[in-house]
């Protein structure tokens, strides 16, 4: 119980038993079954250091939060709410972030970082301040420590583990994310930004939610976008439905699209974009939170990863709403070898031509008679699920409401656009590029990549 009930260590846990353990019988004294209450505790931070983190936020110009999954976890929603609201510092959010102010406050600048919102990362490169609350700062977040160019840049960390609270060099304040906000407030009585910083929070808001609107309402044809068939699922998810996915291009597109209502809307696993992960983490969801419709979104490729799970939700009767998209094949690897001058070598789902080597994104050839012809929706019943099929947004739409009606877990198979794709907002990722190609396009990336790199910032 001592990880269990601690802030900084717990997690999840995996009990492995012998099977001739599992049979074995053994007289425990009745006290270790006593019923028993555990408090889990909200460290404070150091006072000194709460008195010089809010005396660098008074004299900051630019000052911004970026707010992580520690802000849930720790129950600190409201807090950073008021905070916020109090102060008039914008925030944006990580990936395990999403959420923690509603989408439509006037301080939410959006995602952050490599899949972040333009707002969100307009601002972070322009902060002369960053407070970083329950977060570990990945790769992602620092759009590969790109994000933030200020050249006086400070970081104060709201953190409860020693490790995240020390990065960049921060002023750190160990402790409960909720704590630290409340007492960080208290010192910042009277205190906001100034009109012209909040003029250009709610300027840049502006400019992305009309950027939001204008993908939700692409409708391309002959297949629809992945952007516009989110704005139909946000709409059909309401204030209540949660979402649940983990890999490909989608968690990209969620954290940049999605307007979150409730801050355990968003369910990303996203740490390691865990493949087949989204049907076992929508049954987790749904015995959470029974009450709610649990949407999964997951990706052709994913789906063929690991579908089995349909058979449990059915089994034991966890009503799930699956969302499968099928794109033909990897279309988020493929916009990256794309974008790094490799054609999107194997990732489509496509037959491999006598003679020749496994096609890219651009070959010869009628493109519709080299597709793999895979029956996903066939594959869906064959399990147990009810299925629906669907080529336009309108079908689509029409689906999710036949679906949150149905009384047992329905998979909608919804094909869409390969390329039509949601652009970044000034961002970059470092994702390395052969330096020695006989590809011209790989050679042009490498050049495009080298200077990228000097953007990169550590803090010492």
């Amino acid at each position: 119980m001592r990880v269990l009930t601690s802030v900084a260590d717990t997690g999840t846990v995996t009990l492995c038993l012998p099977q001739d353990v599992q049979t074995e019988a053994y007289d425990f004294p009745a006290a270790f079954f006593r019923e028993r209450v555990w408090h889990v505790a909200r460290p404070r931070p150091d006072r000194h250091l709460v008195e010089s983190a809010a005396a660098l936020i008074r004299s900051a110009r630019r000052p911004l939060v970026v707010a992580g999954g520690g802000v849930i976890y720790s129950g600190a929603t409201s807090a950073l709410a008021d905070f916020a609201r109090a102060t008039k510092i914008p925030v944006a959010e990580t990936m395990a972030g999403k959420g923690t102010l509603r989408w439509d406050d006037s301080q939410c600048v959006g995602a952050v970082g490599v899949t972040g919102a333009l707002a969100a990362n307009v601002l972070a490169r322009d902060a002369d301040v960053i407070i970083g609350v329950g977060t570990r700062y990945s790769d992602f977040t620092t759009a590969s420590k790109t994000a933030f160019q200020h050249h006086d840049l400070k970081f104060i960390n709201i953190n409860v583990t020693e490790f995240d609270v020390h990065k960049h060099m921060a002023l750190p304040l160990m402790g409960d994310a909720r704590v630290c906000l409340e007492e960080l407030l208290s010192l910042l009585q009277g205190y906001e930004t100034d009109a012209a910083y909040a003029t250009e929070v709610a300027s840049l808001r502006t400019q992305w939610n009309a950027e939001v609107e204008r993908i939700y309402a692409i409708r391309h044809e002959p297949l629809p976008s992945q952007g516009e068939l989110i704005g139909v699922l946000e709409h059909a998810a309401g204030e209540t439905g949660i979402i649940v996915n983990a890999a490909g291009s989608m968690p990209g597109d969620l954290h940049k699209l999605w307007r979150a209502k409730h801050s355990k809307q968003f369910h990303m696993e996203y740490g390691y974009s865990c493949m087949g992960y989204e049907i076992a983490g929508g049954l987790g969801a749904k015995m959470a939170a029974p009450d709610r419709d649990v949407f999964v979104v997951v990706g052709d490729g994913s789906y063929l990863m690991l579908s089995s799970d349909l058979a449990t939700a059915v089994q034991e009767d966890v009503k799930l709403i699956v969302v499968l998209w099928d794109n033909g094949g990897f279309k988020s690897i493929g916009s990256l070898s794309r974008s790094l001058g490799q054609d999107g070598f194997g990732t489509r789902f496509v037959k491999r031509q006598v003679g020749l080597p496994l096609a890219g994104d651009f070959v010869a050839g009628d493109y519709d008679s080299e597709l793999l012809q895979i029956d996903f929706a066939a594959n869906a019943r064959s399990l147990g699920a009810d299925t629906i099929e669907c080529r336009t947004t309108a079908e689509f739409a029409a689906a999710l409401e036949a679906a949150k009606h149905a009384q047992h877990t329905t998979v909608i198979v919804t094909r869409n656009d390969r390329y039509e794709s949601v652009p970044g907002y000034a961002s970059w990722w470092d994702v390395a590029v052969a330096e020695v190609s006989l590809m011209p396009a790989v050679t042009a990336a490498r050049v495009a990549y080298v200077q990228k790199r000097t953007e990169e910032r550590f803090y010492f």
